[in-house]
């Protein structure tokens, strides 16, 4: 459960509540601090708008999934620990899915609530135990921010108890995510390798011209001449 004990607590509880009982379009700033016993001053001190109070209902959800989620086993999975994380999450979240509903419900979001959820997903990933450094980690990051959106939508409507379409969901993203992401770095890796291969052959090019332009003769290949049996240089071994 969230902690609703502190005074950005109090305040977080109140919007959740006020969303629960009417759009959240129509829930204002006022309403919120009438709810929560706060001064709109104290209010203010917490929160700088209504966007910036679900940015920190995103930061308070991450906490909670932070704190309760231990250590993925040594046997699980990347992807099974991904799915166990993303569930915990959204087990969490389930007592307040009529007040998300009305939040969902009241259109386009913030842009400025772009950074907290693209570093929710961050935290997720982390929490699995999967690396979000470079390129790939930083396309791990966006595509399970598409996939938990999509995954969002289909939990909202998800009455089964057992949401079961929510995991079917959730599962079929995630298998098409790692597929999308084998692929990306089996494309990387070849193109890593014709690099090294264009690399080392621009450099025997570059040397042996300047030989030339000195008057010196290139000392001989030890590659076997052609039509003799022998190796072929690996380009992507090359220094």
């Amino acid at each position: 459960m969230l902690d609703f004990a502190t005074p950005q607590g109090r305040i977080l509880k109140a919007a959740l509540d006020l969303a629960a009982e009417k759009p959240w379009a129509d829930v204002t700033l006022g309403d919120v601090a009438e709810r929560a016993g706060v001064t709109l001053a104290d209010l203010r001190a917490n929160v700088a708008g209504k966007a910036d109070l679900l940015a920190k209902l995103l930061r308070a959800i991450d906490d909670e999934v932070l704190r309760t989620a231990g250590k993925p086993a040594a046997d699980v999975g990347k992807r099974d620990a991904l799915f166990e994380v993303i569930m915990a999450r959204l087990d969490l979240l389930q007592p307040y899915k009529p007040a998300l509903r009305s939040i969902h419900a009241s259109g386009m979001a913030d842009f400025s609530l772009a950074a907290p959820y693209i570093a929710s997903q961050h935290w997720m990933l982390q929490a699995a135990g999967i690396s979000t450094e470079g390129l790939t980690g930083s396309a791990r990051v966006a595509g399970l921010a598409l996939a938990y959106a999509q995954v969002f939508r289909t939990w909202l409507s998800d009455d089964d108890p057992g949401l079961g379409k929510t995991m079917a969901t959730l599962d079929r993203l995630l298998r098409r995510g790692e597929s999308t992401l084998d692929t990306m770095q089996s494309a990387g890796a070849t193109v890593s390798r014709f690099a090294r291969a264009i690399s080392v052959a621009a450099r025997g090019a570059i040397r042996t011209a300047g030989e030339r332009r000195k008057g010196t003769t290139p000392p001989a290949s030890s590659d076997p001449a052609p039509g003799n049996t022998g190796a072929t240089p690996d380009p992507g071994k090359a220094p």
